[in-house]
């Protein structure tokens, strides 16, 4: 299997501690929504919701998906996000190692595909 780089996308999140990121990210992978979710470290969020400026402690996570699983993907994650407007952002993968691209489409094939890594 040969995955099509333009298929592959980075989507990024931010939750508001690490117990609820983690769950997410169990959650996305246990569906095969997403081939792997890094739980980042956490970080200072400064931004304007209903007119005030605010700050916040949040973890980000990076998401490994494909385009084909999208849709199903941003539903999941509103559906079990606590923000009422969660960041969800996709970003189409333009270049990658072949056999990882390869990985990532195979972990999120419903239902799963066989993978065997490029030597």
């Amino acid at each position: 299997m040969a995955a099509e780089a333009g298929s592959a996308l980075l989507v990024f999140s931010t939750l508001p501690d690490a117990a609820a990121a983690r769950r997410l990210a169990q959650l996305l992978v246990d569906r095969r929504l997403a081939a792997c979710v890094s739980v980042l470290p956490p970080c200072a969020s400064v931004y304007r919701w209903q007119g005030a400026v605010e700050e916040a402690a949040e973890v980000p996570l990076m998401i490994k998906t494909t385009a084909a699983r999208y849709a199903d993907l941003e539903a999941a994650i509103r559906a079990e996000h606590p923000y009422e407007l969660p960041e969800i952002v996709a970003v189409p993968v333009q270049r990658g190692l072949p056999g990882y691209l390869d990985w990532v489409a195979a972990e999120t094939a419903s239902p799963p595909m066989s993978f065997s890594p490029r030597t």
